[in-house]
């Protein structure tokens, strides 16, 4: 028998309180379930609304990218510093620490190399394997007007269908492949159908042009992709723009383990992404982090 309630301190009901229900943070998010939120919110800083994600996914096309060769040397360091990381389910398990305790976003779509056409993808991962990892989410390449476009659709559509039954987000990533353009246009139309077709969030690249447009048409959020190396300054401003567009946060790769201070790359980028900091200001930053060698 459980025992009795005993306590002589009168109970307390706050009945004058009224119970709070608090809408969630994330555009388009506020019906998902609690457990699809608490994933988003290992992705998303839930103070500011954004986030800066590590992609250095980009070996599973095409292997060794310089500033990859050495997973251990060249981003565990950074890791601290990343809201999440966007990698393969075989760097986490034989390159991450176990200890990381920040958003995981597993590539979940592969199969063609840089030697052939990059739109060939099929799903690359169970859900299952997903969930032992312990998962935010899960990203899928889409090629709107690509040579399989409906394929890679159908790999967004299975992987949306997966991740809600299990509360797993899925991140549609709008891939341009070498011959599809990369104007605002092209954008609104893939983000739109990426995020119609069930992505929780999506990821795509920045346009100088109208990319408000993108921002305020896609009823998720939108992370942008950080594209080729830049030099700093202009990849710090290429995010600030994005940001004051209505992005929700960057993930970058290239501009930050190929930078000349990767971890002060980082810590910049940070500032523009959560602290609205300006690129000028954001840039002196980081060059003083450089100097000092952090």
């Amino acid at each position: 028998m459980p025992e009795a309630d005993e306590s002589k301190k009168e109970k307390q009901y706050f009945t004058d309180i009224p119970q709070k229900s608090e809408a969630f943070f994330l555009k388009g998010s506020n019906s998902l379930d609690w457990g699809m939120k608490n994933r988003l919110s290992n992705i998303f800083d839930p103070k500011s609304g954004r986030t800066v994600m590590l992609a250095f996914d980009h070996g599973y096309f095409q292997g060794p990218t310089t500033g990859l060769e050495r997973i251990d040397v060249n981003i565990v360091p950074l890791a601290p510093y990343a809201d999440t990381l966007m990698l393969t389910r075989g760097v986490l398990r034989t390159m991450i620490p176990p200890s990381y305790n920040r958003g995981i976003v597993l590539r979940a779509s592969g199969g063609p190399s840089i030697l052939s056409e990059l739109s060939n993808e099929n799903l690359a991962i169970d859900i299952d394997e997903a969930i032992r990892l312990n998962a935010s989410a899960m990203a899928v390449q889409v090629y709107i007007g690509g040579e399989y476009e409906t394929q890679t659709i159908h790999n967004l559509t299975r992987l949306v269908d997966m991740g809600n039954r299990f509360g797993i987000p899925t991140l549609g990533v709008t891939a341009v492949g070498k011959d599809l353009a990369r104007d605002a246009k092209y954008m609104r139309l893939a983000t739109r159908m990426v995020a119609e077709l069930g992505a929780t969030y999506v990821k795509t690249y920045y346009t100088e042009k109208d990319f408000d447009t993108l921002s305020t048409a896609c009823p998720v959020p939108i992370v942008i992709a950080g594209g080729k190396k830049l030099p700093e300054l202009d990849a710090l401003t290429m995010a600030h723009r994005a940001i004051q567009d209505g992005a929700a946060g960057v993930d970058m790769g290239r501009n930050i383990f190929q930078s000349d201070a990767p971890v002060a790359m980082i810590r910049a980028v940070r500032k523009v992404v959560h602290e609205n900091e300006s690129p000028k200001a954001a840039f002196d930053y980081y060059q003083t982090l450089k100097n000092e060698g952090k």
